[in-house]
Formats: C-alpha cells, structure tokens, sequence
C-alpha cells in the first residue's frame, strides 16, 4: 500500500530511492504517532484560544496551555544529606526529584525534628543513626519510591512505613542475637536490680509521723529504643507532602487540609492559638529549682499572632528589667535554654509564678482574662529511682503523694495556672487520678508523647494515662504526615497540640503543619532563638494570608480545654467523675459567631458538632 501511494504521488514510471521511501515512511509513522495523541487536535485548540486572547507574550502563553496537558509529576530520585539542627546537632534532609515535563527537576527539600538524645544501649549514636537513615534514603527507598505520584501521601506512607516495620523487626532479632551471645559468653552475668523501693517513713520527721508503709514505686517506663535511621521516615514523608504542594502551587498547609478528612470540607481556616515558651527554671537553671521546665504563656484568641509574639517580647523585656532591677551585681546576663526561652534560677516553684505575674501587672495586662499560664513539669525527668522520690528542688524532694499536694496548692494560689504538662511520670496512674480529681474544672492534665511516639497513639484502645485532657503531638523520627493526620482524627474531642522538640532545625515547615492539621493548638519554644522565630514568623504569614483571602477563621481559645474536659466523657480514670462547673465557667471553643454550627449559650459560644455536647443545648 505504501508503495502504490509512493506511486501515484511520482508517478508510475517514477523510480523511488531507498532514502526517499525511509523519509516517507517516517513521516508516516510520526503522523499516526501525533493522531494518536490527539496533537494536532490539540494544536488547533490552543492557536484558535490564543488568537481571540492576544496574549502580549505568545509563546508564554503556549507554554502555560501545554503545561496543563501534561502528565502529572513522579518522583525520580530522593537524596539525603546531613545538615546541622538549631543546636548545631547533626540532623537528616531528604531532597525530593522528580520527572516534570520530561525533565528531572529538584522539587524541594525537607528536614525533620529529632530528638534530644539518640542513645543506643546508653552511648551517643546520633552520626551512626543520621548515617544509617542516609543510607535508607539514598538505596532502598529512592528505589522503592521512584514513579510514585507525590500527591498520593498515603500510599507513599503506607510504603514507608511497611518498610520502617521490616526495620524494626529486623533491630529486634539483632538485639535479641546479641543478647544471647553476651549471656553465653558471660554465663555468670547477672541482671541490673530493680529500682529500690522507698520503705517505712521515718518516725524523726515531724508533723509527718505515720505507721503505714509507703506504696510501691512503680518501674521506670522503658524508653521507646529508636531505631538507627528512622529519622529518614518522617523526613522522606514530610519532604513529599511539601513537594506535591510545591507542584500543585498551593500553600504547604492548604495541601495537608485537602488530605485531612476533618478538614477538607471546612471553607474557613482556624489558627492554632501560639502556646509561647517564657521561662526556663528546669535542670539546667542555675537554681535549686528543677520542676519548671518551661514556664509557658498562653494568650486570649482575641488577640493575632503578630500581636501575641509583640505581648510576650513586652514580657521578657519587662522581666529582664525587674530581675536587673533586684540584681545586685549589675545586669542580669540573659541566657536562653534550647526552647528559646530565658533561663532563670530560683529556688521555690512559686518565685517564678509571681516574677510572671508582676511583669503582667506591671504591663496592665490581667492575669485569667489576657493571658493564663503552663507548667512543663517534665517529671518523668526528676524521678530519683533509689529514694523513689521527685527532685523537684535539689535537697527537697517529694514523694508522689506529696507532690499532689504541691501541684494543688500551686494551682489554688494562681487562678491564671490553667495547665500542667507532664506532672508525673507515665507510670504513676493513681497520682494522675488524684490530681485530675482535686484540680479545679479550669486547670489540666496534658501529656506530652515526646517519650512515646506519636504512632503509639494508634494502636492504643483507649487513653493510659488517667485525667490527661490532650496530647502533644510531634513530627519526628518514623511519624509520617498520615501518621500524624490519623492520630488527629482518633484525638477528635481532645485538646491536640502540635509541639516542637529541643533540636529544630531552621525551616517553617512544622508552622503549615499545625494549621492544615487544625490542632488546637502550637507550642514552639519561645522568642529568642532563629528556629523558634523562623516558625513564628511563617504562622504571622500564614494568618495574614488567610485574612486576606477572606477565609480566616478564628483562633482557639483556651476555653477548649473545659470543652474537651466536659464533651470528652471524661478520659481514662475519670469517666466516673461529674465535674462541676460554675454558671460563668469558660466552658466552649470559640468566641465569636462566624463559623456555622456554633450555637451561643448564655454569655459564651460553644460548637456541639465535633465535641459530641449532649443534644439538650439546642
């Protein structure tokens, strides 16, 4: 048939050559290849559009027309190199590639938080994990990864963490190998005793003379091991999701809503209320002071993210001159802890509370109404296991039971006290219990997952730790961006916040988290380091954004701690509790009428759908 076409084109007598034929017949295959594509169709379409438009720059507009035909980006390559956090800690970023418009292009690149201390059997293996977790990005998962749509996160997540549990596995029969042949090697190695248990009260301490035996103290609750290259997970899976935005051209935080089941409807945008780290009294103050690890304020939702980080830098300053004011050796050097907060040393837990209180006072701002007050207690730190006692203040230590009594009297003293972070270690349940039930309705439990990875949280039945009224959750480590998506959904009704850990490292990237996931709210450290700043300021952008777009919703206040006190059902350990509320109680979220399905009661807004309110409010 070719060659009868050939014919009648040149004749019969006409003589076609080889190269004459081989040209024909590329021709021919490259006008079925563009009809097959639908090419010329195509062509036609964006010619007739771009001449009714007159676009000023043609070929720009041709190449935007095309774009939008194009097949969707896929990942091509990951690779991972080693970066230094805020505290100059060595830390993972994973740079995503991917195949756009036929070209491998570099998409972006994300790093992930990591905790303070990567320990492995007691010694400091921070570079061995980095290294292995380099070496998960740059051979196995770039393979496993490659020709994945970077918009499909929960198939990517899925991968990764099949892959990280195949790790796991794989660290566990090694660490039980290596146990055995230690035990064979040492047949006469005995195991590390228990910790002592504290025994009878002495009968020499006055006013505290008693016959009864001390409880049993229980175990310390074993640290989650990490394994060496986790890191690599929650980097791999963070710096996707910032990818497909990227790609998508949609704002980091807009991407993780559409992704969010809770939040994809929702047309305005909440912001999370900033939890702002002031004071450092913890271990590492010159002080005797151990309790107060951060000493954090928390603003009203009257007021916008610029105006609340403009608020607690009046704070600090308005410390700073107090303390240089007492000082009798001249200015105080200021000195800032990991969180980025001041760190100053006392001696009583109530010394910093009243040093916070008469700055607000003396910037007329009212204690209860324009800011409240939290305590990250940090206990689980503080537990001296051979006296079975809490080091709050070095020389004066407390028993749990007497430590309850101390948190009791703190928050009776400072009505604006309307959180405790951490007050005991995981494994004191009944202390939990005791203080869940002698606090008043407008202070509470919260429990930072910083010693129990957020993923725990999934496979949980129910809450362990008694009267714990909302968690902190955390991107570090193997939490991926599903992982945290899902603990978010399973925490519906309890307060959540988004933390930061000790070592950030300088990237905005966790601000857009905390917004798409539509926490309550985040709790970045405080105002006088660059990491810290550097999230502040892109939470600042993102709310100005939203204002402008007309979509901003409003802030959390800090009323949705009573809501999700009441709505919740009371958590593990307190269900049988009624708690009783006051008729002025600041009880629901929000505090002004703007988004649909709030219904006002009284004095005060509440939102009945999500919290599951009891259907006599109507």
């Amino acid at each position: 048939m070719t060659n009868m076409s050939y014919g009648r084109f040149f004749g019969k007598t006409t003589r076609i050559s080889k190269e004459d034929q081989e040209f024909y017949d590329l021709k021919h295959r490259a006008a079925e290849y563009y009809r097959v594509n639908g090419v010329p169709q195509k062509f036609e379409a964006a010619l007739n559009s771009m001449f009714f438009e007159k676009p000023d720059d043609v070929y720009g507009y041709l190449a935007n027309y095309f774009s939008r035909l194009s097949t969707r980006p896929v990942i091509s390559k990951l690779k991972g190199s080693k970066v230094y956090d805020g505290k100059g800690q060595l830390t993972v970023q994973t740079e995503v590639l991917c195949t756009v418009r036929n070209e491998e292009k570099r998409v972006c690149s994300a790093v992930t938080s990591s905790e303070y201390n990567l320990t492995i059997n007691g010694s400091d293996k921070r570079e061995d994990c980095v290294t292995a977790a380099l070496h998960w990005i740059d051979e196995a998962l770039s393979t496993m990864l490659r020709g994945f749509d970077p918009a499909d996160q929960t198939a990517v997540d899925k991968l990764l963490s099949d892959f990280f549990k195949e790790r796991f596995l794989e660290y566990q029969e090694r660490q039980s190998r290596e146990t055995e042949e230690k035990q064979a090697a040492d047949p006469t190695h005995e195991p590390v005793p228990p910790p002592v248990t504290p025994g009878h009260r002495k009968a020499g301490h006055k006013g505290k003379k008693s016959n009864t035996t001390e409880k049993p103290l229980p175990p310390a609750e074993p640290r989650v091991p990490i394994i060496p290259g986790s890191m690599a997970v929650g980097s791999v899976s963070l710096a996707i999701a910032k990818a497909a935005a990227q790609l998508n051209s949609v704002p980091l935080y807009q991407h993780i809503r559409s992704l969010h089941p809770q939040q994809r409807g929702l047309g305005n945008v909440e912001m999370p209320l900033p939890m702002v780290t002031l004071l450092h009294c913890g271990k590492a103050s010159p002080g005797k002071l151990n309790l107060m690890e951060e000493l954090i304020v928390i603003p009203t939702a009257k007021q916008s993210v610029r105006q609340i980080v403009a608020m607690v830098l009046e704070l600090q300053k308005e410390i700073t001159k107090i303390l240089n004011t007492a000082s009798k050796t001249g200015p105080v050097l200021n000195t800032v802890s990991d969180m980025g907060a001041m760190v100053v040393g006392y001696d009583q837990p109530e010394q910093p509370l009243d040093l916070l209180t008469e700055a607000a006072n003396n910037l007329g701002l009212t204690l209860g109404d324009d800011i409240h007050f939290a305590i990250n207690c940090a206990a689980h730190e503080l537990m001296d296991y051979q006296k079975g006692k809490y080091d709050i203040v070095s020389g004066s230590a407390k028993t749990p039971d007497e430590l309850v009594d101390m948190y009791k009297n703190l928050t009776r003293r400072y009505p604006a006290l309307i959180a405790l972070i951490d007050p005991f270690r995981k494994k004191d349940h009944e202390q939990w219990q005791s203080l869940c039930r002698a606090l008043r309705p407008t202070c509470h439990l919260l429990c930072d997952t910083t010693f129990r990875p957020t993923t725990a949280l999934l496979t949980e039945c129910t809450l362990s730790t008694p009267g714990v009224r909302g968690y902190i959750l955390k991107q570090t480590n193997q939490t991926t961006v599903t992982d945290l998506i899902q603990v978010t959904q399973q925490l519906e009704g309890t307060v959540t916040i988004f933390g930061t850990t000790s070592g950030e490292p300088c990237c905005d990237t966790l601000s857009d988290l905390a917004v798409g996931l539509g926490v309550n709210f985040v709790k970045l450290g405080g105002l006088s380091r660059g990491e810290r700043l550097t999230k502040y300021n892109r939470l600042i952008s993102i709310e100005e954004e939203l204002s402008q777009q007309g979509i901003l919703g409003m802030a959390f206040s800090v009323s949705v701690l009573s809501v999700c006190r009441k709505a919740s059902g009371q958590s593990a350990g307190c269900r049988d509790r009624n708690w009783p509320v006051a008729e002025n109680a600041s009880l629901l979220v929000y505090e002004k009428n703007s988004v649909s399905g709030i219904i006002r009661k009284g004095s005060v807004w509440m939102r009945l759908g999500s919290l599951n309110w009891p259907p006599n409010y109507t």
